[in-house]
């Protein structure tokens, strides 16, 4: 377990970091620094906690707070040294899915017991945080880019419950789950990874689908 504290005081820290950076590009005062960074460090875990009827994780143990407000000042004093800001922005944000979407998935797993419900969690606990930051700063979000994103949660989530499912040692399940989701959203980030989206086809003209509904009316 000390394993799993380690990844989510981490994951916590480095999706504050993408929030602190979102809220640099807007050009925000030191506040909305802290803002964005503890939205988007602890926003996930607070909407998978209420959703299991646990207690909120920030409010037992308030040294995430903490976490996320030294980060946001951090970045606040650091960022302007920080070039391409968005490119590190997204691969930060590439890590701290890996490791959220593992401890998602564990505290699902121990909350209900259920390998789906955990999988869920994970993927909650990995992308909602980003998807609050895209909100706030006005940015298309994570959800409308082609790239794998909730996938690469999946796909890690999936990982580690099934190697923890074969009895492995925790630290194997954590670390293939993290190496699982960072090395399919790392090659969505630097190939362009995408899965097959929808192409909708041209709908039949009005005249043809008139012809068909009269057909089934003299038949029936």
């Amino acid at each position: 377990m000390y394993l799993l504290m380690i990844l989510d005081y981490a994951g916590v820290a480095v999706f504050a970091a993408t929030g602190a950076l979102a809220a640099s590009r807007k050009e925000l005062d030191l506040i909305g620094f802290m803002f964005f960074a503890a939205v988007t460090g602890m926003g996930g875990g607070t909407v998978r906690d209420i959703i299991l009827g646990r207690p909120v994780f920030w409010v037992i143990d308030p040294g995430y707070i903490l976490i996320c407000v030294i980060t946001g000042a951090l970045v606040y004093f650091t960022a302007h040294r920080v070039e391409w800001r968005y490119r590190l922005l997204i691969w930060l944000d590439a890590i701290g899915l890996a490791a959220y979407c593992v401890i998602g998935a564990a505290k699902g797993m121990a909350a209900t017991g259920s390998p789906i419900i955990a999988i869920v969690t994970g993927i909650m606990t990995a992308t909602l945080g980003g998807i609050l930051r895209d909100i706030l700063a006005n940015e298309p979000s994570v959800l409308l880019r082609p790239e794998i994103y909730i996938s690469a949660a999946l796909a890690g989530s999936g990982a580690f419950m099934a190697v923890h499912a074969t009895g492995q040692p925790l630290i194997v399940s954590a670390t293939f789950g993290v190496v699982i989701a960072f090395a399919l959203r790392g090659g969505a980030i630097h190939y362009g990874w995408t899965l097959p989206r929808y192409r909708p086809r041209p709908g039949r003209p009005p005249e043809e689908a008139m012809k068909t509904i009269g057909k089934k009316r003299r038949k029936s």
